[in-house]
């Protein structure tokens, strides 16, 4: 009698913790949850994303998309069918974006920055010794920069070509909720940048010969 009475009392105890862990487990997360799509992951052909809305005004028709922080490089607000890939040949953009021709179109001129080449002449010697500026380096990497090079130009640098490197059309539509908000250095940072004069080189630790 003793023994069932043990065994009793040993099988509410157990239905007892199971009941408890069950009421205390995490809520199960669903497939259809997960993700951006809300969907199962097993439903590809049912999968419809958002489409892709690029501008399609012509240049100089366009509004100007307010800069997502202080110096971020402006984007592209136009149509750019038939302008891409840019290549050093075949750079449609600076025939509106120079500065002196892009006022006339109502467009914004690369700044003084496109115009100074910060990279050392460099090369290697038959030994295969790095040569930069005319003086051997061991290594490239300083943390004191003292490579870099403040060469100003008299037209747009060849290492800046590639526009669209930095430089990106914006689809339209919101895929997530977007709750940021830039926080400008300066007054105007929504439309322009402050990275001119001496702050083109400010924090850089450069031997300027």
């Amino acid at each position: 009698m003793k023994l069932i009475t043990k065994i009793s009392l040993g099988l509410a105890t157990s239905s007892f913790l199971i009941f408890v862990g069950c009421s205390t487990a995490q809520p199960t997360i669903s497939e259809e949850s997960l993700g951006l799509r809300k969907v199962d992951l097993y439903s590809e052909d049912k999968v419809i994303p958002d489409e892709t809305k690029y501008s399609k005004a012509a240049p100089s028709t366009s509004k100007t998309i307010a800069r997502a922080f202080q110096d971020a490089p402006p984007m592209i607000p136009h149509d750019v069918d038939g302008m891409l890939p840019i290549t050093v040949n075949n750079n449609q953009c600076i025939s509106c974006h120079t500065p002196g021709v892009a006022e006339s179109f109502g467009a914004l001129p690369y700044p003084k920055s496109h115009t100074i080449n910060f990279r050392p002449d460099t090369s290697l010697t038959k030994n295969g010794d790095i040569v930069k500026n005319g003086k051997l380096v061991k290594n490239t990497s300083s943390e004191k920069m003292e490579y870099v090079t403040i060469n100003e130009m008299h037209q747009l640098s060849n290492s800046r070509f590639n526009c669209s490197q930095c430089h990106a059309p914006q689809s339209e539509g919101e895929l997530v909720g977007n709750t940021f908000t830039p926080d400008y250095t300066k007054e105007d940072g929504a439309k322009k940048s402050s990275w001119t004069g001496t702050s083109l080189t400010e924090g850089l630790d450069t031997l300027m010969e």
